[in-house]
């Protein structure tokens, strides 16, 4: 059966309709810790099948920290789509442009983000979530080794991100929240198309970002094995798959305090991300 797995104040839950089940309580075995849940992801849906009666709590969506507080890596994948490497002028990569964010930006899918600089930009992305301790994966079994999937923002300090030659990536995307994810992992069963999902983005309730992710030039399958054939991949390794036409370096328009962030994929939910000041 198919599984939400989230994380609510340090404790591993899984989410349903009726609500939200503590899984050390419902789970046998299992403790609260959300890196051990993930790790053991192909257990979760037997657990998820087995759940009854009253849950918990309802869900809270201020409550929800990141489904993965603590990943090993962060890797995020620039230029991948055609429609942004369209509006970005720029020549479609022959192998993924691949960067590192520091894994002390990753928060939580309600959480505040501090803009630190006049060039603040959003980027809403799919996130793919690793399941498994693994290395050379094929394409054809990238998605078995997949725990789930997630929303995310891959939030950029463009002036930071281009104040070098070659550009930092990583350090531009690297600022300490800049890297919100959630609100749960969703299994891929739970997908009717994993490979085909839409994805929006809208700031202050004006929309930013409209697209689908079969308009990525390296699918997901494409990523895992890349990446795979260079490092081993943990269980929790995040993969930011990159981000659509729209984002503000385009049009010149950046994030304010006080702009709200709202990141939506079809059949995993949304995200909603408040700017603040710096110090605020």
């Amino acid at each position: 059966m198919a599984f939400r797995l989230a994380n609510i104040n340090n404790r591993a839950v899984l989410v349903t309709d009726n609500g939200v089940y503590d899984l050390e309580r419902h789970g046998e075995g299992f403790s609260s810790e959300p890196m051990e849940a993930i790790a053991r992801y192909r257990e979760l849906h037997d657990v998820a099948a087995s759940l009854n009666g009253s849950p918990d709590a309802q869900l809270d969506p201020a409550t929800l920290g990141p489904p993965v507080p603590r990943p090993q890596k962060v890797l995020g994948i620039g230029l991948n789509y055609k429609a942004h490497a369209e509006e970005s002028k720029m020549d479609l990569p022959e192998n993924p442009l691949v960067f590192n964010k520091l894994s002390s930006c990753i928060v939580g899918p309600c959480d505040d983000v501090i803009v630190f600089g006049p060039t603040t930009d959003w980027e809403a992305e799919l996130v793919v979530v690793m399941g498994t301790r693994a290395r050379d994966i094929a394409a054809e079994d990238a998605w078995d080794n997949i725990a789930g999937v997630t929303c995310g923002q891959d939030i950029s300090e463009r002036t930071t991100q281009f104040a070098s030659r070659p550009p930092h990536f990583d350090l531009g995307k690297s600022y300490d929240t800049f890297g919100p994810i959630g609100p749960s992992i969703v299994s891929v069963d739970q997908l009717n198309d994993p490979n085909d999902l839409a994805l929006t983005c809208s700031v202050n309730g004006e929309q930013k970002q409209n697209a689908r992710t079969n308009d990525l030039i390296f699918d997901v399958p494409a990523l895992v094995a890349y990446i795979s054939a260079i490092c081993t991949l943990e269980p929790g390794d995040l993969i930011f798959t990159g981000t659509p036409s729209g984002v503000g370096v385009m049009a010149g328009t950046f994030l304010q305090p006080g702009d709200e962030v709202t990141t939506t994929i079809e059949s995993i939910g949304t995200m909603t991300n408040r700017c603040v000041a710096r110090g605020e």
